[in-house]
């Protein structure tokens, strides 16, 4: 999607793994940068086939949920960085506050607005145009329909920062004309916005008409909105520092390859040996001890969720492109270099018999239950296993399994997320232990069809 006002064009640059976009606007000749990605070489070719130059690259925050790579990209282009002047960071930039206004060629200027709440310096963007207001890129504040999390800087802080994006986002509604139009950085499925919306475009007066932030008190707002917050990626708490140090380029050059002898050392060792197919071609035969980080899901989400940080890590892909797709989703949340990688198939991979397990759907389940008893293990967060659950199942969240897999009764267990690919990845932890398992591939409002008993936490209390 391109959006052309009077002479500026504005090109969402989309990152659907991560939920998140940056932009790159210009007028034909020249144009800025609004949070870019670790992997710069999207914008660059960008900006080349557009034939525009880039003089400046603007944050609207320190990010939590990416690696940024606005610095490289300014060093890159001889762009100013411009970066709140209330931030320590370890490098030089064009800091910037409240209130400043930065002319980008012949009629653009954006103009800088604090909008504290996702962050206590997080500023947002008013692009004027030919000395019309036409955009505002809003970063973590106002959302499609939301607004970013105010829960990010640690618990000791959310009550302030709550309030703060109550009255950011009624700052924005104030003093922006209705037709402008909204850019935010999260909410497409990044765990940086509170709730989800699926909105691809918006304006001021649309969000006035139906964003809970501005259609609701603030008391009514700040109570939805904590009460509905759930848990997000253990590897946040790395991103910010990794933001306020400078992130270099990434280095995306394929790893060392290795052959089944490594593999199985670097298995035995502890490492992380990742398996990038499908889930369906993991469960059919995989390498022993492999864990199954599909790049048909959440793969970098779910993955720097889940490993402790700094664990060797080898990739296992199909191709070298899937090798290349699986290094640049992780440049993007810091982990930077894989120890190996290999390619090809399992039968390549392993110097052993192969590893597999059943998959089956919640109508298996609901049959099977009716001769046997099984365990059921549902790996949904716990607001989703609140809501609604199979009576008898028990909760582990995919993000703790990893350290609980020994709460796992040793029996035959069948485990479910809420549509097959956390199941898969909790599926290759429980492979990995040697444990009896059926990987339910399905839907889980299909559960809700089969006879299957569903309760909530209501209902049980």
């Amino acid at each position: 999607m391109t959006n052309i006002t009077k002479t500026a064009t504005i090109i969402p640059i989309e990152t659907p793994t991560l939920g998140d976009r940056s932009y790159l606007v210009h007028d034909g000749q020249v144009g800025f940068v609004v949070d870019p990605q670790r992997d710069i070489d999207r914008v660059l070719d960008l900006a080349s086939r557009e034939g525009v130059s880039i003089s400046h690259v603007f944050e609207t925050h320190i990010h939590n949920d990416y690696v940024t790579g606005g610095l490289a990209l300014a060093e890159a282009t001889g762009a100013l960085y411009l970066v709140n002047g209330a931030d320590e960071v370890a490098y030089d930039r064009t800091p910037i506050a409240d209130g400043d206004e930065i002319r980008i060629g012949d009629s653009m200027v954006m103009r800088a607005l604090a909008t504290p709440g996702h962050t206590f310096t997080h500023l947002s963007y008013a692009l004027t145009d030919a000395g019309e207001p036409v955009a505002v890129f809003t970063g973590g504040s106002l959302l499609f329909g939301a607004t970013g999390r105010p829960d990010l800087l640690g618990h000791e802080h959310t009550h302030d920062l709550v309030h703060a994006q109550y009255a950011s986002a009624q700052r924005l509604a104030t003093e922006l004309p209705d037709a402008t139009e909204v850019f935010p950085t999260h909410g497409f499925g990044s765990f940086c916005s509170a709730t989800q919306s699926e909105a691809t475009d918006s304006t001021i007066g649309q969000e006035k008409l139906s964003n809970p932030v501005l259609t609701e008190s603030e008391e009514a707002y700040v109570e939805a909105l904590l009460g509905g917050l759930d848990a997000y990626p253990a590897y946040y708490v790395h991103m910010a520092p990794a933001n306020a140090a400078g992130p270099s380029a990434p280095d995306l050059s394929l790893p060392e390859l290795a052959q089944p002898a490594e593999l199985r050392r670097r298995i035995e060792e502890g490492e992380w040996v990742v398996d990038l197919r499908s889930r369906t071609l993991f469960a059919a035969g995989h390498v022993p001890g492999t864990l199954n980080f599909g790049l048909d899901g959440g793969f970098a989400t779910y993955l720097g969720w889940l490993i402790e940080w700094g664990t060797p890590l080898t990739l296992l892909g199909e191709t070298e492109e899937d090798v290349s797709n699986a290094q640049r989703e992780l440049v993007r949340i810091g982990i930077d270099r894989p120890a190996a990688a290999a390619t090809g198939g399992p039968e390549d991979w392993s110097d052993r018999p192969l590893a597999s397990f059943p998959r089956a759907t919640f109508a298996d389940l609901a049959h099977v239950r009716h001769h046997r008893e099984v365990v059921i293990l549902d790996v949904r967060r716990i607001a989703e296993y609140a809501a609604a659950r199979i009576e008898g199942a028990l909760n582990i969240p995919l993000h703790e399994l990893p350290k609980r897999v020994a709460e796992v009764p040793d029996a035959e267990v069948w485990v479910h997320c809420a549509g097959g690919y956390r199941a898969s990845v909790a599926a290759s932890f429980l492979s990995a232990a040697g444990r009896r398992l059926v990987a339910i591939d399905d839907t889980f409002d299909n559960a809700k069809v089969t006879g299957l008993h569903l309760i909530t936490d209501e209902e049980e209390a």
